[in-house]
């Protein structure tokens, strides 16, 4: 471990241990260093696993319960550690004269490196667009204060090791116990149901502490990589390409808590957030555009407008120009930032009409600016509020509807039955309704996309335009995105395209938009029913054929990446999942769910967001280059053949597995998959439906319950038999590793699964499907680990899990023991509550122990649904 990420770990970890000594006494402490030992002994195998469950039995359930809060907070702490030794990491590379590699300097050299490079780039950049879509998937298992609390004690971390005085370095370590001391007596988990707007309101601090200030910093920073002597000082060559998306009050498949209501007050939280920081950033630089008249006189466009806004606003000019008299470009930006609270409060006489009528406004204040000479001023701060207007308007994020394909068919049944609606019709119809009211009030960009989940044909696109049409002149203007999410609809996915453009509502909105379109695929849904290996190679063909369909057709598609955390749900490092799409399916755009717990880890401190998003510009960048595509075109047809055999084998493992007789219930015996619930964690059901079989089981506890088990069962079951059926059993591996090394798909398969394996433990895993009482399903899957692992590593040539990924394992290999202790303690509740308890005291004990442990292995493990 790196020595300063060493030094935090050991003064938080201490600080903990004080803190545990002033609450429970000296024995807390030792009971907690006794499981941190045995765990740790239990890893090197000086101890058997039955004595460390031996020792947590032994405690009474308020002493687990004790233990297991103190090793999730050590978690919490350790996350954070490890987050500034990132950032501490980042900003050492970024002293360095070389490009860091997979950012957006590296990515321009490439592309302008290569043959016809600056007319590549440049079209490159015209048609760059990075569109990450936040949704409130419930795989965040941490309450916001917990979060909070959490953010306090970074930031002290952080001035502590800024190098202060003695003295301040003091009075910082006294405020970081206090933090510590909080956030150990602050209850770890809700215990009470989220709404959908609590959901809102959360996913806002990211946008408010990061997002807001990290946007015009990557534009910065492309612009810079463009051209490093004028960035700044010249009109920039950097447009602005993120596009901000969200289902948060949105998104109503099987969740009866978003309704219409809910919707349009998500639209208004989030506009008063950006309206809010607009105001703030125009006033700030308006304060400090203390440019003089003489030194930088306006241009007739700059004294016109300041001239109609006195005209119609007089009072207000007068008094911005007699706290700065003879500085026109300061008065405008506060009259500015004036209409923009106005447009916050809804004040029709001052109020913005729209984002574009402020953009105008900047528009003439830079261009000003520049034709005065003040080329710096202009292009700088001026410049970033410009981008950040550009990228967020005054709505913040592009909110889409998400809903299933079967209400619109029962909603439209009713609509032309004429008997009275239903509540269920009566809300989809409700909540079209709201968007066309979004739609008068922030523009259509706001609000036009509108998601049908599991479409089965284009008959499922033309309910939605058809229940649109019945409002008449209330009608919104739709983008209408297919969802692909079995094996069978992906499959089909192109024939529906085709069935699309005889819809004359998809032809109308093709020519107003440009004949672009766009395909949502669903990773989770195609995972749990055919597996991890079978459904990454039916998504690549899917990809495959839409983009050549697309091309066909003349029509510039998008393909909407519905992505979950975990491996299991199409997880993974995003760069690598990028430059392994389909040749030609990227095409300069990238749109991808965020979710859950992923939201805070990517987008939670401005480093860390701002290094993410040039990952994945760099990687969009260079996806279309012909090196990128022809190393692709070449391996799939090499090594297809071999891949087609290795997915067959795969998916009748994974199916053999999961359609076994009493599978569904021996999964829920063996893993807190009923229990989750209890963690009140997102407003919406595990289930679609009432329904206890797997088919309406959300992916996300399916995954979240998985990983609880420490089998992770979805990240890599089948892979390894998909393996032995073309390698002889593992005896001739040298076809595998030639594909391994040269096609990128084969090897983010891979490189996922042993993430996958190296967050596993075998030994526990086992003791959870013990529970399930069924040996032959235990057998099975422990069978199935061990030929994965084999053969993993024997293809990959490693010597252990992730030995070529030194950052990973470090961070694995450093939480494995302690994940192993909550582990334990889990197993202890889970264990008693699957043999039935009577006293109705002691069952809540055991479920707060069980709950605790749970959202202590999610902290461990970090990515958990």
């Amino acid at each position: 471990m790196p020595e300063p990420l060493r030094r935090d770990v050991r003064l938080l970890g201490a600080m903990l241990g004080d803190g545990l000594v002033e609450y429970g006494g000296q024995a807390l402490l030792d009971d907690v260093e006794r499981l941190r030992h045995a765990v740790i002994a239990a890893r090197r195998g000086e101890i058997a696993g039955a004595e460390v469950a031996a020792l947590v039995d032994g405690w009474s359930l308020e002493r687990a319960g004790q233990v297991a809060r103190a090793f999730t907070v050590y978690f919490h702490l350790t996350n954070l550690a490890e987050e500034h030794h990132r950032i501490r990491t980042l900003r050492e590379r970024d002293t360095e004269d070389a490009a860091v590699p997979s950012s957006v300097p590296a990515a321009v050299e490439r592309i302008r490196a290569s043959e016809g490079g600056e007319e590549r780039l440049a079209e490159a950049i015209a048609g760059l667009e990075f569109h990450p879509v936040f949704t409130a998937h419930p795989t965040e298992a941490r309450r916001r204060a917990v979060v909070t609390s959490i953010q306090r004690v970074s930031d002290l971390l952080g001035q502590l090791n800024a190098g202060p005085g003695a003295a301040e370095a003091a009075d910082l370590e006294r405020r970081l116990r206090e933090e510590i001391d909080l956030l150990w007596r602050t209850a770890l988990r809700r215990h009470t149901q989220m709404d959908p707007l609590d959901e809102v309101r959360t996913a806002m601090a990211a946008f408010d502490e990061t997002i807001f200030r990290t946007v015009p910093e990557i534009y910065r920073s492309l612009d810079a990589a463009l051209d490093p002597e004028g960035t700044g000082t010249r009109p920039p060559k950097a447009r602005a390409y993120v596009r901000l998306g969200s289902w948060i009050g949105g998104d109503r498949d099987g969740n009866p808590y978003v309704t219409a209501r809910v919707t349009r007050d998500a639209v208004m939280i989030q506009a008063e957030h950006v309206l809010r920081a607009l105001e703030t950033a125009c006033a700030r630089i308006g304060r400090e555009l203390t440019v003089h008249a003489s030194t930088t006189p306006a241009s007739p466009a700059l004294r016109e407008a300041l001239a109609a806004a006195r005209t119609a606003q007089p009072g207000l000019i007068d008094g911005v120009a007699k706290r700065s008299p003879d500085e026109p470009h300061r008065q405008y930006l506060l009259y500015a930032a004036a209409r923009i609270a106005a447009t916050r409060e809804r004040d029709a006489d001052l109020a913005y009409g729209s984002p574009d009528e402020l953009l105008s406004d900047l528009t003439i204040v830079r261009g000003s600016l520049a034709d005065a000479g003040a080329a710096r001023l202009a292009y700088g701060r001026v410049q970033q509020l410009i981008w950040q207007v550009e990228t967020f308007g005054f709505h913040l994020a592009e909110l889409e509807i998400r809903q299933h394909s079967e209400v619109h068919e029962r909603t439209l049944a009713e609509l032309k039955s004429g008997e009275p609606l239903s509540e269920m019709s009566e809300e989809v119809l409700e909540t079209l309704r709201v968007v066309a009211w979004i739609q008068r009030r922030f523009g259509v960009r706001a609000c036009s996309r509108y998601v049908v989940s599991f479409t089965r044909s284009a008959g499922d696109i033309a309910a939605v335009h058809e229940l649109a049409a019945s409002l008449g002149d209330n009608a919104p203007v739709l983008d209408v995105i297919p969802l692909f999410e079995t094996g069978e609809d992906l499959e089909r996915a192109p024939a529906v395209l085709e069935g699309m453009l005889g819809l004359p509502a998809v032809r109308r909105r093709l020519a107003e938009t440009g004949r672009r379109l766009e395909v949502m695929l669903g990773y989770s849904d195609s995972a749990k029913q055919l597996g991890p290996t079978s459904a990454t190679l039916r998504l690549y063909d899917t990809q495959e054929a839409l983009t050549s369909w697309a091309a066909a057709n003349d029509i510039t598609l998008t393909l909407f990446h519905g992505r979950g955390g975990s491996l299991g749900r199409g997880g993974g490092p995003a760069n690598r999942a990028i430059l392994a799409q389909a040749p030609g399916s990227v095409a300069g755009r990238f749109k991808v769910t965020e979710q859950g717990e992923v939201i805070f880890a990517r987008y939670g401190h401005q480093q860390i967001a701002r290094r993410h998003v040039e990952q994945v510009t760099n990687a969009v960048l260079l996806a279309d280059t012909g090196a990128v595509q022809d190393r692709a075109r070449r391996a799939a047809a090499r090594y297809r053949p071999l891949a087609d055999k290795i997915s067959d084998a795969a998916r009748a493992a994974f199916r053999s597995l999961i359609e076994t007789d009493g599978f569904a219930a021996w999964f829920a015996r063996v893993s807190p998959l009923e229990e989750i619930a209890e963690l009140r964690i997102g407003s919406r059901p595990a289930r679609r439906k009432a329904a206890r079989g797997l088919e309406d089981l959300r992916a996300i506890p399916w995954v979240f319950a998985w990983t609880q088990t420490r089998v992770n069962l979805p990240g890599w079951y089948g892979l390894g038999s998909g393996l032995a059926a073309v390698s002889d059993g593992g005896r001739d591996l040298d076809e595998l590793r030639e594909a391994y090394g040269a096609w990128p798909l084969f090897a983010a398969l891979l490189d996922n699964a042993e993430m996958s394996l190296a967050k596993s433990d075998r030994a526990i895993a086992e003791r959870y499907l013990a529970l399930g009482e069924r040996p032959e399903l235990s057998e099975t899957v422990l069978a199935e680990y061990d030929r994965t692992r084999t053969l993993v590593l024997g293809v990959t040539g490693h010597e252990r899990l992730l030995e070529n990924r030194k950052v990973l394992s470090r961070a694995v290999e450093l939480r494995n023991p302690y994940v192993d202790a909550l582990s334990h303690l889990q197993l202890r509740a889970l264990a008693a509550l699957r043999a039935g308890v009577a006293d109705e005291t002691e069952r809540d004990h055991l479920e707060e122990l069980l709950l605790l442990s749970v959202n202590g292995v999610a902290a461990g493990l970090q990515n958990t649904g």
